[in-house]
C-alpha cells in the first residue's frame, strides 16, 4: 500500500476525479490501480476564490516496487505506515491485582478501556454522575442558574470535553498513530466514519453522550467496574509508594497501581496531593474572554463566494498576535456555529467555555481570545498559586455579572473605546443563564486587557469584520489548561516521587484536548499493564 499526499481538487469535484488524479500523479494506466481510500482530507482556503480539498490517499497498485523506485525522491509518494494498534500486554488468567483509575474524562476513559481490553479489569472511580444524569445537572446551571459542584461541565462521565465542540485533532507528536486507535474506538461507539479522514473532525455534545455510554458498556463487558459519585479524598502512601485511596464516603480501596486522570478543574484533588507530598509544579496557562460574531461574517471572511457551501460547513479560524507589551494573544477552542457555555465548578465563580453540536448550525461563532501567562511572571509562589490566580478572576467575573451566574459582557466597540456597554446590537449572546452588560476593564489583569485591546484590531486584518462593534465579549475564560503539572518519569510514566501513581491527561498537565488526553490515557494504560505483568512475574 502506498500513501500519496498533497492531492488537491476543487471542492465541487466528482468522486471519479480522485481516481483520475491518482493515475495522473503516478503516471500509471487505469488497470494498474487496484484500489484507493481516503486517509485524510483537509481544506486549503488560503485563496477564498479557489478553495481546494487536499487529500492524503492510501493507494494499492499492481507494480508497487516499480512506482516506488520511480518516485524515490518524492516525499509525497511513500509506503503507507502501519496505523493499526498493537496491544503491549495481556493479563494472565491468574492476575489478581487490579488497577484503579480516578476520573472518567478522555484520559481516564481510554486508560480504563485499554486496561479492560488487555484483561486487567480496572476499577474506575468518577466523582460525578453518569453522562445523562450529568447533562440534567449541567442544564440546571444553564437554565435555572443552579450549580451542582459535583456534577457539571467539569465533573462527570466524559469529562469537560463532553460539553465542548468535540474537536478530535491535535498537534501532538504521534509516531505510533495512537490517535487512530482513539478515532477507531469512537467510530465503534457510534461516531460518524468521516472522523477517520477529516483533517479537523469533530463530534459535538449530543453525539458524544451516546458514544461515552457505549464505551462504558464495553469496559463493563470486558470485566471493568465503574462507580459514579465516588470522589477520592485521599491517597495512602507508604515508603514512597501508593497503597490505597480513600473515598469521600470513608471507604478504603487498596491498590498499587493508581491512574490519576482528574481534569484541569479538580482543585480539591490538587490540594490533597500537594498536602500528601506528591510532587507538583505550577505551569503556564492562558486567560481571556469568549468573543461572539455572526457565523455568516466568519464564513464570508474565510470562504468568500463559497460561504454557505454545505461541503465546507461553518468556517473556523486560528489567530495569534504578539502584543507590544510582550504578551501573546491567540484564539482558543474556536467553536463554529456554536454557543458560549457556563463552565464553572465552584460556587460563587463564573467561567466560560465554548460548545458546538455536530451540525454547527447555531447563529454565532465563538472562540476564546486568551493571553498566555506564566508562573514566573504572573503567579509566583507555591505550586498552587496558579489555581488561586484563576479563582481570583472567576470570583471577580461572578461579581461583575451580578452574582447570579450571569456572565459579565461588553460589546467589542465599547471595549476598545473604554466605555461600559448598556445594550446589545446585532449580535445576541448565546451564554446562559445570561450576559450582564458592564465594563470588562477590571475583569482581567491590566496587561491582559491591554494585550486583547491591541489584538482585536490586528485580528481584523486577517478576518475582515473581527473588530465588529456589535460583537460580544463574555468573561471569563480561565480553564484553558491545568494550572499545575504532576511531574512523572519519562520512561515508566509514574510520578517522580510516588511509585504506583500514574498522572495522565489535562489535569496532570500532559494534554490539551480530547484527542491528546485520550492518547495520553492509552500510553499510561500501557505503562500500568507492563508494570502489573512485571510485578506478577516476581
Amino acid at each position: 500500500m502506498l500513501r500519496l499526499t498533497e492531492i488537491k481538487l476543487p471542492i465541487g469535484h466528482q468522486d471519479g476525479e480522485i481516481r483520475t488524479a491518482i493515475l495522473k500523479r503516478l503516471g500509471i494506466a487505469d488497470n494498474e490501480l487496484v484500489s484507493h481510500v481516503i486517509f485524510k482530507r483537509g481544506v486549503d482556503a488560503r485563496k477564498a476564490h479557489a478553495i481546494l480539498f487536499t487529500y492524503t490517499l492510501l493507494v494499492e497498485v499492481r507494480n508497487e516496487a516499480e512506482v516506488l523506485a520511480k518516485f524515490a525522491n518524492d516525499p509525497h509518494v511513500r509506503i503507507a505506515p502501519d496505523t493499526r494498534y498493537h496491544f503491549v500486554a495481556q493479563a494472565p488468567q491468574s492476575m489478581t491485582s487490579r488497577p484503579v483509575v480516578v476520573g472518567m474524562g478522555p484520559a481516564g476513559l481510554f486508560a480504563g478501556l485499554l486496561l479492560a481490553q488487555m484483561g486487567f479489569r480496572p476499577l474506575i472511580l468518577e466523582r460525578g454522575k453518569a453522562v445523562r444524569e450529568r447533562t440534567k445537572d449541567t442544564f440546571g446551571l444553564w437554565r435555572q442558574g443552579v450549580l451542582n459542584p459535583e456534577s457539571n461541565v467539569q465533573f462527570g462521565e466524559g469529562g469537560a470535553g463532553t460539553f465542548s465542540d468535540g474537536k478530535l485533532y491535535s498537534q501532538i507528536k504521534d509516531p505510533r498513530h495512537l490517535s487512530r486507535k482513539v478515532l477507531d474506538e469512537f467510530v465503534k461507539a457510534g461516531a460518524p466514519e468521516e472522523i477517520l479522514y477529516e483533517s479537523h473532525p469533530h463530534i459535538g455534545t449530543f453525539r458524544l453522550v451516546g458514544m461515552v455510554e457505549k464505551m462504558r458498556e464495553t469496559i463493563q463487558q470486558l470485566g471493568g467496574e465503574i462507580r459514579f459519585g465516588s470522589r477520592v479524598d485521599d491517597i495512602e502512601i507508604e515508603n514512597g509508594a501508593v497503597t490505597a485511596v480513600k473515598l469521600a464516603s470513608g471507604e478504603r480501596i487498596a491498590t498499587c497501581h493508581l491512574v490519576l486522570a482528574v481534569g484541569h478543574s479538580a482543585r480539591d484533588t490538587f490540594e490533597m496531593i500537594h498536602k500528601r507530598g506528591i510532587y507538583i509544579e505550577a505551569k503556564p496557562f492562558s486567560i481571556g474572554f469568549r468573543i461572539e460574531h455572526p457565523q455568516s461574517l466568519i464564513d464570508r471572511a474565510r470562504f468568500g463566494k463559497n460561504a454557505g457551501n454545505e461541503l465546507l460547513g461553518a468556517a473556523d479560524y486560528k489567530l495569534v498576535h504578539h502584543a507590544s507589551n510582550g504578551r501573546s494573544v491567540y484564539s482558543f477552542c474556536m467553536c463554529p456555529g456554536g454557543t458560549v457555555v457556563a463552565a464553572t465548578s465552584e460556587v460563587g465563580r463564573v467561567v466560560t467555555n465554548g460548545m458546538s453540536q455536530y451540525s454547527r448550525n447555531e447563529r454565532n461563532a465563538n472562540a476564546g481570545i486568551v493571553v498566555g501567562i506564566t508562573p514566573e511572571q504572573d503567579y509566583p509562589g507555591d505550586p498552587l498559586a496558579g489555581m488561586a490566580f484563576q479563582r481570583r478572576w472567576e470570583s471577580q467575573a461572578f461579581k461583575l455579572g451580578g452574582e447570579t451566574y450571569q456572565a459579565p459582557g461588553q460589546l467589542v466597540g465599547d471595549f476598545l473605546a473604554g466605555r461600559a456597554s448598556t445594550k446589545f446590537g446585532e449580535v445576541q449572546p448565546s451564554y446562559t443563564p445570561g450576559v450582564h452588560l458592564t465594563d470588562l476593564s477590571t475583569a482581567l489583569p491590566d496587561y491582559a486587557i491591554e494585550a486583547i485591546k491591541e489584538a482585536i484590531p490586528a485580528f481584523a486584518k486577517q478576518i475582515k469584520g473581527f473588530d465588529l462593534a456589535d460583537a460580544v465579549l463574555t468573561g471569563v475564560e480561565t480553564r484553558t489548561s491545568s494550572p499545575i503539572r504532576i511531574k512523572r518519569n519519562a520512561d515508566d510514566l509514574q510520578s517522580i516521587n510516588t511509585r504506583g501513581l500514574y498522572p495522565t491527561g489535562e489535569g496532570a498537565g500532559y494534554a490539551g484536548g480530547i484527542l491528546s488526553a485520550a492518547v495520553d490515557g492509552i500510553e499510561v494504560a500501557e505503562a500500568v499493564a507492563l508494570s502489573l505483568l512485571s510485578a506478577a512475574a516476581k
